[in-house]
């Protein structure tokens, strides 16, 4: 059971990746004025699927922590980052929700976006790193 977890959440930032790839498209033809293709539906599907998984993910690591080593911090610094990317993965729900159900010419919400997004995957690096101890120190004890 302990393994889902990392597995999901790794997956989840691979494809979140790629969605920032796909996302700098949108970036080049807003801000840059290049001609790029935006593939628009790809973006969004595989956004929600990526976000929507390190949510998930959030609250299962969390009750797996409490599950089987009895609280909820006692990962030290992987419980605190996946606090602190909490907010980010929601706003980036929620924006990306009201953007694709409300199509307009928009340019600064996009930008808040991707940059919103770019720190939820700069954090979920962080989280790799020390999700890694947490797997050495907690399931495997050493």
């Amino acid at each position: 059971m302990l393994i889902l977890h990392p597995i999901f959440q790794c997956v989840a930032t691979l494809v979140a990746l790629y969605v920032l790839y796909l996302g700098l498209g949108r970036f080049g033809s807003l801000h840059l004025k290049r001609k790029t293709a935006f593939r628009w539906k790809r973006h969004v599907t595989l956004g929600y699927v990526s976000l929507g998984t390190w949510l998930v993910g959030m609250a299962a690591g969390a009750t797996m922590a409490y599950l089987y080593w009895h609280g909820f911090f006692i990962t030290g610094t992987h419980g605190r980052v996946a606090l602190v990317m909490l907010p980010f993965v929601v706003f980036g729900l929620v924006s990306g929700l009201y953007m694709a159900r409300n199509k307009q010419k928009r340019k600064a919400l996009p930008l808040i976006h991707g940059l919103n997004n770019l720190v939820a995957v700069i954090l979920a690096f962080t989280q790799v790193k020390s999700g890694w101890w947490v797997y050495n120190v907690f399931v495997q004890g050493g």
